[in-house]
């Protein structure tokens, strides 16, 4: 609106204070809305930041990350790998076997890794694994993968129905290969059923957005500080890879394989 001659009326202290409000508030959602679209693409990753300050990094794969060059991934300032290898009582990965014998062929330290089901039993999520990991000298501890899925995605079973679950798996892994298993968990995964127990276990954390702590104030050995990653070597439905640091030395983590 002009007034009679023409000119625009000067803007009062309060309307100009509310503009620049406004243009202020406009210029913070955008660049908010930025950072989130770099940090989905995984462009921009804060973690990494954080995670730098760890010499030993290294990644975990499944069938997600489709055919895999071992020598071209392991050339990657990596140190490590766990594979996926089963799920539950009766799954396992399609490409496992492949990729365990590859990746062993480089000189990253190499794991497997099971997908724990709150479904069936321990007993029988044990004989699954140990029908398709061997017990090999120089190969990292199984793992554990305790989180949330599906239907559970925030409606976690009761502690008692997963111990029942995670307890013979734990102490039957250990019975097996010799080591105690490392148990992967989310935060509210560790909450709910881990933290104060399972002291033999190594910990490994998800912990995407914040640098990893642990409630009960324990010390964890490995953090997954991205899962927004991309490297060299695989061509799957999953363009993205894990990436995980460990908080020693690349002789320390070696330390912890089976005899």
């Amino acid at each position: 609106m002009t007034d009679l001659c023409g000119a625009a009326p000067a803007l009062s202290p309060r309307s100009r204070a509310r503009r620049t409000a406004l243009w202020a508030t406009a210029a913070a959602l955008v660049v908010v809305g930025l950072a989130g679209v770099l940090m989905f693409r995984g462009d921009v990753w804060p973690n990494r930041l954080f995670a730098s300050g760890y010499d030993v990094r290294g990644v975990d794969v499944s069938h997600y990350q489709g055919d895999i060059d071992w020598t071209t991934l392991a050339a990657q300032d990596i140190d490590f790998a766990w594979i996926k290898a089963t799920e539950g009582s009766s799954h396992v990965d399609p490409r496992f076997t492949t990729n365990w014998a590859a990746a062993a062929a480089t000189d990253l330290l190499v794991g497997a890794y099971h997908f724990m089901s709150f479904e069936s039993p321990g007993e029988e999520q044990l004989a699954n694994l140990v029908a398709r990991v061997p017990p090999t000298p120089g190969t990292l501890p199984p793992v554990i993968d305790l989180e949330p899925y599906g239907r559970y995605v925030g409606h976690l079973p009761p502690e008692g129905e997963v111990q029942a679950i995670l307890d013979p798996l734990v102490a039957g892994i250990e019975e097996h290969y010799g080591v105690a298993p490392i148990i992967y968990v989310t935060n509210d995964a560790y909450d709910a059923y881990v933290a104060g127990g399972y002291p033999d276990s190594p910990i490994w954390i998800r912990s995407v957005v914040t640098p990893a702590k642990l409630s009960d104030g324990r010390d964890w050995t490995i953090w997954q500080y991205s899962n927004r990653d991309r490297l060299d070597g695989y061509k799957g439905v999953e363009s993205y890879i894990d990436m995980n640091a460990f908080t020693g030395t690349r002789g320390e983590l070696a330390a912890l394989t089976i005899p």
